[in-house]
C-alpha cells in the first residue's frame, strides 16, 4: 500500500473544481449530482487496483464534490461495498445521453466530458507515490468505452487534443510551459540554439493515437501501448510536482514474424512519446545488423555510435536483432551490443531502444548477454494475420489507391488470402504478402486496361477476378 501521500484532500478539492467547472461551460450544471457519483466510483476502482481502500481514500472520495453540491460523508465500510459492486467500468446511462444529444446538435460536449475523467483520474492515480501499470490500464479502458460511444453515436471528433500536463493543474502554468521557462532562463547556453528547440513541433497526440486505432488486428499490442501511455503521462505529471518517479525501464522487444505491423507501432510510440514529453524529438532511426556492424576492428563501435546519435531524443529500432549475436565470440556484432548497452545507461532519458525480429530467435537473443536481458521487460508479441485481416488491409490498400473491386472480385480475393494464411509457410510474409499481391494486381489489371480502345474512368479503376491471378501460374496448377 501507499507510504506517502503527495496532495491533501482540499488539494484534490480544488484540482476538481477546476476540471468540473470546465465541463459545466459547456454541458451545464444539470449533472453535477450523477456526475459527482460516477466520479467517486471511477475513483475507487482506480485506487483499487493499487491495492485496497484505506481510510486515507476516504478522505479523498468526501473531496470529490462539484461547486454548489453538499459534501459527500463516506465511511469506509461503505466505500467498501461500493468497490464489490462497480469492479467492471460500466458507462453511465447520463452519457449515452450525452452523446446522442451531441450527435443531433453537432457538439463535442460529450468528449470534453471525456477528457474532464481523463484529467481528473490521471491527477488522482498521482496523489500517492505508487503509480502501477493496474491504473494506467483502467484509465486506458475507461476513455476507450466512452471514446467508443462517441464514436458509435456520431459525435463529431474534439479539434483540441488531449493534453493532461496543461488541464490538470489549472492554477498553475502547465509543465511544458514551465520547462519552456526554464530552458529560457537557465544560465549559460546559447540563446540562438534555445531559439531553435522552440520551433521543434511535436507530434499530434491524436492523430497518433488514431493511427494506432486503425491498425488492422494487434488488439493486445494497441491495448499494451495505451496503458504505457496512460502510465507514462502519470509519470510526468509526478516529475512536474517534484514527487518521487520509480526508475522505470522503457525499452522494448517486439516479436514477430515479418510483415505484422512492428515498424509501424514503434513509429507511433516514438511520436506519442514525444507528444506527452517522454522523447524530445521522436524520430524513429531503423537500423539492422549492416547498419552497426563493420567489416574491422574499432569501426563497429563508431558506426554504432553514429547511429545512436542520430536516434537521441527518439527511438532507435533494431531489426533482426538477434543476428548481432549470432556470429560466435570474435564477432563484431557483440561489439555493438556492448556499445548500445552502455548508451542505453548513459542517455536513459534521450533514447529509447526497440528490438525486433522472429520470436525463436529473439528469446535467444536476449539470453545471450545479462545485461540485455536486464535492460529489456516489456515485450510485444505480434501475431500473424489471419485471411479475414489480410483481406481488410487489401481492401484498404485499393481504397487508398483508387482501385475498387467487384462482387466476384471480392469472393475471389477473399478465398486469396483464406488460402494464402492456411497454407502459410515459414516465409509467410503477412502485410508484404498482401503488399506483394496488390502491386501484381496492379501490373494485370494495367495490361488488361491498356488493350481496351477508350477505357472509362470505372474501367481504370474496376479489379477483375483475371487481375488478381497469373495466367501462368493457373496453367501450371492445371497441368
Amino acid at each position: 500500500m501507499p507510504s506517502t501521500w503527495t496532495r491533501t484532500p482540499d488539494e484534490v478539492h480544488k484540482t476538481y473544481i477546476a476540471n468540473t467547472d470546465v465541463f459545466y461551460r459547456s454541458g451545464g450544471t444539470g449533472l453535477a449530482k450523477e456526475l459527482d457519483e460516477f466520479m467517486t466510483r471511477c475513483a475507487l476502482n482506480l485506487w483499487s487496483k493499487g491495492g485496497g481502500i484505506t481510510q486515507r481514500h476516504v478522505d479523498m472520495a468526501n473531496a470529490l464534490y462539484s461547486r454548489g453540491q453538499p459534501k459527500p460523508t463516506w465511511m469506509l465500510w461503505s466505500l467498501t461495498a461500493a468497490i464489490c459492486e462497480s469492479d467492471v467500468f460500466l458507462p453511465p446511462v447520463f452519457f449515452w445521453n450525452l452523446a446522442e444529444t451531441d450527435a443531433k446538435r453537432g457538439r463535442e460536449t460529450s468528449r470534453t466530458f471525456i477528457r474532464m475523467l481523463t484529467n481528473i483520474l490521471l491527477y488522482l492515480a498521482a496523489v500517492d507515490d505508487d503509480v502501477t501499470y493496474e491504473e494506467a490500464a483502467f484509465i486506458t479502458e475507461c476513455t476507450d468505452k466512452l471514446t467508443a460511444i462517441c464514436d458509435t453515436t456520431g459525435v463529431r471528433k474534439s479539434k483540441e487534443p488531449l493534453n493532461p500536463l496543461d488541464f490538470v493543474t489549472s492554477s498553475e502554468p502547465s509543465f511544458t510551459e514551465k520547462h519552456k521557462a526554464q530552458t529560457q532562463t537557465s544560465g549559460g547556453g546559447n540563446p540562438a540554439e534555445a531559439k531553435t528547440e522552440e520551433k521543434v513541433e511535436k507530434p499530434d497526440f491524436d492523430e497518433l493515437m488514431g493511427q494506432l486505432e486503425s491498425l488492422v488486428g494487434l488488439e493486445e499490442v494497441k491495448r499494451d501501448i495505451k496503458n504505457l501511455v496512460n502510465l507514462m503521462k502519470v509519470r510526468k505529471l509526478r516529475e512536474a510536482n517534484n514527487l518521487p518517479v520509480p526508475p522505470m525501464s522503457l525499452h522494448m522487444v517486439f516479436m514477430g514474424n515479418p510483415g505484422t505491423g512492428k515498424t509501424t507501432v514503434a513509429r507511433i510510440v516514438s511520436g506519442l512519446y514525444a507528444a506527452i514529453g517522454v522523447l524530445e524529438k521522436g524520430q524513429l532511426v531503423e537500423v539492422d545488423r549492416s547498419g552497426l556492424v563493420a567489416g574491422y576492428v574499432g569501426q563497429t563501435a563508431l558506426k554504432t555510435q553514429e547511429a545512436i546519435k542520430k536516434a537521441l531524443g527518439g527511438v532507435l529500432f533494431i531489426d533482426e536483432a538477434y543476428s548481432l549475436s549470432s556470429g560466435g565470440e570474435n564477432d563484431f556484432g557483440r561489439e555493438a551490443i556492448e556499445t548500445i548497452l552502455k548508451a542505453m545507461e548513459d542517455h536513459r532519458k534521450e533514447l529509447i531502444v526497440i528490438v525486433a525480429g522472429y520470436t525463436g530467435p529473439m528469446e535467444k537473443f536476449l539470453s545471450s548477454n545479462p545485461g540485455l536481458e536486464s535492460r529489456f521487460n516489456k515485450y510485444f508479441f505480434f501475431p500473424d494475420y489471419n485471411g479475414e485481416q489480410l483481406m481488410e488491409i487489401f481492401r484498404s490498400q485499393c481504397k487508398k489507391n483508387g482501385y475498387v473491386l467487384t462482387e466476384e472480385t471480392e469472393k475471389a480475393a477473399v478465398a486469396m488470402f483464406t488460402e494464402l494464411y492456411e497454407n502459410r509457410s515459414d516465409n509467410f510474409g503477412n502485410g508484404r504478402d498482401v503488399r506483394n499481391c496488390f502491386e501484381d494486381m496492379v501490373v494485370r489489371q494495367s495490361n488488361r486496361v491498356a488493350q481496351m480502345e477508350s477505357p472509362t474512368r470505372d474501367d481504370l479503376m474496376a479489379v477483375l477476378p483475371e487481375d488478381l491471378e497469373d495466367p501462368e501460374e493457373e496453367e501450371n496448377e492445371e497441368e
